[in-house]
């Protein structure tokens, strides 16, 4: 049988599914979600123990818990782990090189969970690291989904794209799964990223959840690691 605990976290993640409380706002206090599932203070303290850790939840000292948003700094760079050598603190931007609508292969319709008759929205970005090109950024979501997203619209925004999904179209990125791998530039991405053909890059492939599990984000990041590398952190 589950733990108690696990079923008091399942049913804050389904409250949040069912936007019941929005990124950034206070959730009720642990008496009071106590009362409403009726189990001890305790339980439902390690159930939101535990989607703090996950980034879902923020707890605030004084002031109570939150759900965590892609709008905080801290958050918003969440999936980007490549890290300067050096410990610098970069100035990040991108520049989009194209957007364009297409309809999802099957090994993609497969990965997203959608009908290979579907579109997608596809996007390819260079993200630059105090003004120098450092990854490709290949970006497929379910047009679907995302109703309305304009080129004009990632160029505004310029900052992050799990911050953009969720304030114009509320989807909130949860997690990512990766697979990364070291790999050879090809002609189109040594072009981009202003290197020679060949080169080693490392290769980021994403795949990012909402909150119910839904996968709604396939992202490969080509990534130039002569002066940065890698961080994951494990628990």
């Amino acid at each position: 049988m589950q733990p108690l605990y696990e079923q008091v976290k399942k049913k804050i993640t389904e409250s949040l599914v069912q936007g019941e409380w929005n990124p950034g706002e206070v959730i009720p206090s642990e008496i009071e979600l106590a009362n409403v599932y009726d189990v001890s203070q305790g339980t439902v303290r390690k159930a939101i123990d535990e989607l703090s850790a996950e980034s879902v939840l923020i707890r605030r000292q004084g002031k109570g818990t939150y759900v965590a948003t892609h709008t905080e700094e801290n958050i918003q760079l969440r999936f980007l782990k490549l890290t300067s050598n050096f410990g610098l603190k970069e100035k990040l931007d991108n520049q989009l090189v194209s957007f364009s609508k297409e309809k999802a292969t099957n090994k993609l319709a497969k990965i997203l969970n959608i009908n290979s008759s579907s579109t997608i929205i596809s996007m390819k970005r260079v993200l630059t690291f105090n003004e120098k090109p450092l990854i490709l950024d290949v970006i497929k979501i379910p047009a679907q989904y995302f109703r309305g997203l304009t080129a004009e619209m990632v160029v505004e925004r310029k900052g992050s794209m799990y911050r953009m999904y969720e304030t114009d179209f509320g989807i909130r990125m949860l997690r990512a799964d990766e697979k990364i791998k070291a790999i050879s530039s090809n002609f189109e991405s040594a072009s981009l990223l202003n290197i020679k053909e060949n080169s080693p890059l490392l290769s980021v492939e994403r795949l990012s959840y909402t909150y119910d599990n839904k996968p709604l984000e396939w992202r490969l990041g080509l990534c130039i690691t002569d002066n940065h590398y890698y961080r994951s952190e494990l628990d």
